[in-house]
């Protein structure tokens, strides 16, 4: 093991005392009658998909039986449900109910509050940083815990998302590519038409989250009868490299073809990479291009369409 010098051990402890008396205002279980191991045990088990203890357990770094207690407990109060593991029939695995999402639902929005209270504190333009920094500071002390102990989920949108959806596209856009409004503005109205005319037996939005935090969308919404539009697909930087934008393109792609619908088309940009890459490795095909001036930029719009 390398010598650590002095000055960089009396940094980290300085940091850490900076980062306690900071980041406890986080603590989602403030006002509740849980204590804080039952909280993260209420959260692995909303934002993991039917785990056994054993997995929580080992994860959360829990006695065996101090976590058998805890689980009881969450039955008792019907939060809990166990089910047969069809892989080891030897071995139950756990699904909250209803009622344990219901219980665990107000934490999770406290803790959001909270965050969000604290990053308000930090000027917008360098919001991007701190999240930046945090990754970092991850990535080089633990670089594959992360990626081997991150939760994703996919999930129908609640009160607030679609706000949500509007700003991150509104920040990216604007941040990686320097649009200006009218971009915000565009997608402002095509997530309001959504919601007031949504048609819930053809049309579709995901909310990806990552660790219980919003990081994703996209929407499938009905051009004709037998025509779906992939629509406001968006990752946040820090999630990005999970495979998740492909994921969210694949529950669309799923949902068309379990609607009946014959064909699902998209418009994006030549300059969005990533997104062409996830639509050509699934067949779309590139129909038509033009060049546009929009958003404060020189754009090549594009449609590409795939039959289903």
């Amino acid at each position: 093991m390398d010598t650590v010098a002095s000055e960089h051990v009396e940094a980290l402890r300085g940091f850490n005392r900076f980062y306690t008396r900071r980041i406890g205002v986080l603590d989602p279980y403030l006002g509740s009658d849980m204590s804080l191991t039952e909280v993260r045990v209420l959260y692995e088990l909303a934002y993991r998909d039917q785990p056994a203890a054993s997995e929580i357990g080992r994860d959360l770094g829990l006695d065996a039986g101090y976590l058998s207690r805890i689980l009881k407990r969450f039955e008792a109060r019907g939060w809990l449900e166990r089910i047969g593991s069809l892989a080891d029939a030897r071995q139950h695995l756990m699904r909250l109910t209803a009622d344990g999402q219901a219980a665990f639902a107000p934490l999770e929005q406290r803790s959001r509050e909270a965050a969000a209270a604290l990053l308000a504190g930090v000027p917008a333009a360098q919001r991007a940083r701190l999240v930046d920094a945090m990754a970092t500071i991850e990535q080089l002390v633990a670089p594959n815990a992360r990626a081997s102990t991150r939760t994703a989920v996919l999930r129908e949108p609640r009160p607030g998302d679609i706000g949500w959806v509007v700003q991150q596209h509104g920040e990216i856009y604007a941040r990686e590519y320097g649009w200006n409004q009218q971009f915000e503005a565009l997608v402002a109205d095509i997530a309001a038409r959504f919601v007031r005319d949504f048609q819930p037996e053809h049309e579709r939005c995901w909310i990806a989250e990552l660790d219980g935090e919003r990081v994703g969308s996209v929407f499938v919404a009905r051009k004709s009868k037998t025509v779906a539009q992939l629509r406001m697909l968006i990752l946040a930087p820090a999630a990005r490299g999970m495979g998740l934008g492909a994921r969210l393109t694949d529950e669309c792609l799923a949902f068309a073809r379990a609607r009946g619908y014959r064909k699902m088309v998209l418009w994006t940009n030549s300059c969005l990479l990533a997104a062409r890459g996830i639509y050509a490795d699934r067949g779309f095909v590139l129909t038509k291009n033009e060049p546009y001036e929009g958003f404060g930029q020189s754009l090549v719009g594009e449609t590409w369409e795939l039959k289903l």
